[in-house]
């Protein structure tokens, strides 16, 4: 286990930010941290780098109690803040030199490995460059290799593709990919749900500082009744179609408008085939189709009743 939470709680006179959190991510785990804006993410996440003292809990990380060894625990983390923490007036690779003395990296190990940074967040042929010349998405791939300047174990990515260009955000997404695959565990807290789908092993979701699910994002959407919709646009639509659909078990409505038809059913109900069959029956031909089926946006609001970016 490289981390473990047990009955987490802060607060902030009568506010309580966390509310007795437990959490346990495995190594090797991309891990989403999702919640609406005031759920308790960016609590928690300063709670478990130190930066915000816990009123009562357990906090062990990589099996050692975080009250303890907070000093020997921080030499294995690397932290990617939300607010991009990178000095103006120094170059990519004084940057680079000084979080990497930080953590204790001299001489040639140290430009060894800010050169590696460098290279694999694309930056090395702009290492004496200033990040006062660079675009936000380079800004925020320099944020990635300070972090990880040191080979951390653990990585705290809070919204690292905040306000950045399709073309850089995918860099940084296949960069996250390629760190889990070199050994690293993540802790991933973002607002764009599309990314925890691509990206997450196993995702919790916060509200009102309490943990309300987590799993998988399959076990996730088994969580809540949410139905399946199907669009078709046929040659010709008429009742006796929608009748003979309505008439399978698995459908709860069916409409038509025009020549087009919807289908909502229960989720996970192989039915298309059967709507399939009932069309071409009927002599009618299919133009188009389209299953609309639950995702992990639909699920969180759901739980939550607020989409992710409110």
């Amino acid at each position: 286990m490289i981390l473990e939470v047990k009955k987490l709680v802060k607060r902030y006179d009568d506010f309580i930010a966390v509310d007795n959190i437990n959490l346990s991510i495995e190594e090797g785990e991309i891990f989403g941290l999702l919640g609406p804006n005031g759920a308790g993410k960016t609590t928690t996440i300063n709670t478990l780098i130190g930066m915000t003292k816990i009123d009562s809990g357990e906090i062990q990380i990589f099996g050692m109690d975080m009250k303890k060894y907070e000093r020997d625990i921080k030499k294995f983390i690397g932290i990617v803040p939300q607010d991009i923490a990178v000095y103006e007036d120094l170059t990519a690779y004084e940057n680079l030199c000084y979080f990497g003395r930080l953590y204790g990296l001299r001489g040639k190990e140290l430009q060894y490995r800010v050169d590696r940074a460098l290279e694999f967040t694309g930056l090395l042929d702009r290492k004496k460059d200033y990040p006062k010349k660079f675009s936000g998405g380079m800004k925020r791939r320099l944020n990635i290799a300070c972090a990880i300047v040191h080979h951390p174990k653990l990585i705290i990515m809070d919204e690292p593709t905040v306000g950045i260009d399709p073309q850089s955000r995918n860099h940084i997404l296949q960069s996250i990919k390629k760190l889990n695959e070199m050994g690293a565990t993540i802790i991933y807290t973002s607002h764009y749900m599309e990314e925890v789908e691509e990206l997450c092993t196993k995702i919790v979701i916060i509200d009102k500082g309490r943990v309300i699910a987590k799993g998988t994002k399959e076990e996730l959407k088994d969580l809540v009744e949410i139905n399946e919709k199907i669009d078709m646009e046929l040659s010709s639509v008429n009742y006796t179609i929608v009748d003979n659909i309505k008439n399978l078990h698995e459908v709860t409505d069916c409409s038509i408008n025009g020549n087009r038809l919807t289908v909502i059913s229960k989720k996970q109900s192989n039915i298309v085939g059967k709507i399939i069959n009932i069309v071409l029956a009927a002599n009618s031909e299919i133009i188009s189709l389209n299953v609309n089926k639950p995702t992990l946006e639909s699920v969180f609001l759901t739980l939550t009743g607020r989409k992710l970016r409110e």
